[in-house]
């Protein structure tokens, strides 16, 4: 059955509470590095559970930046930075992406890349469902009553600050949080973050996921 928009607005914000608990929550900083549908477990009651740290790393909570031999996590979820050194450090921010990407498959319940998709416009789930938002126009999430529309709203506008480009301009978990229980009408939407990574580093991607 699928899952309501109230439901899957609380299991949003548990994740997102989760990752904030690794990030500040411990004596060390937990990076998890692969943050996807799959890694977020949810118990009878729906509530989430971040799961399996085999990309995880430990580092003290004072790094701001953190060093990393090689680039790690899944496609379609992998911060830019792992990938293009000039785009900045890589941090507690790669995470960020992360959940950001995985909020706006949640919403769309669909994969955000999708090439058999019925228009060009909306093979990039992300870049279309911006442009719907930012015009004003129905985002077609199906019959949702105003309430629901509002936490629609605040899980996409959160979620395309989370997926900016330079990992500087991505807010921390614990801001993600604020965003989320805050009046709606105070969430400024962000400039397009769009970009999409070559094809042709998605191999050196996979080959790395599992070598560290």
């Amino acid at each position: 059955n699928t899952l309501g928009w109230k439901k899957l607005f609380d299991i949003v914000l548990g994740v997102a509470q989760g990752i904030d608990y690794l990030h500040q929550g411990c004596d060390m900083q937990i990076l998890h590095f692969d943050i996807k549908p799959h890694n977020i477990l949810l118990d009878e009651n729906f509530n989430p559970k971040v799961s399996d740290f085999g990309l995880a790393k430990l580092y003290s909570v004072d790094d701001n930046i953190v060093s990393l031999t090689a680039a790690r996590g899944t496609i379609g979820y992998i911060a830019p930075e792992l990938v293009y050194k000039n785009l900045g450090g890589i941090s507690y921010k790669a995470d960020v992406y992360s959940f950001g990407m995985l909020v706006l498959e949640m919403v769309g319940r669909r994969k955000n890349l999708n090439a058999f998709a019925n228009h060009t416009s909306q093979i990039y789930f992300p870049s279309w469902i911006y442009d719907r938002l930012d015009q004003g126009e129905d985002m077609e999430l199906g019959d949702i009553s105003d309430d629901e529309k509002v936490m629609i709203r605040k899980m996409i506008i959160t979620a395309f600050w989370c997926i900016q480009l330079l990992p500087s301009d991505r807010p921390s978990m614990n801001k993600v949080l604020k965003m989320l229980e805050s009046n709606v009408e105070l969430l400024e939407m962000p400039p397009k973050p769009f970009h999409q990574l070559p094809l042709e580093t998605s191999t050196d991607i996979h080959s790395c996921e599992n070598s560290n």
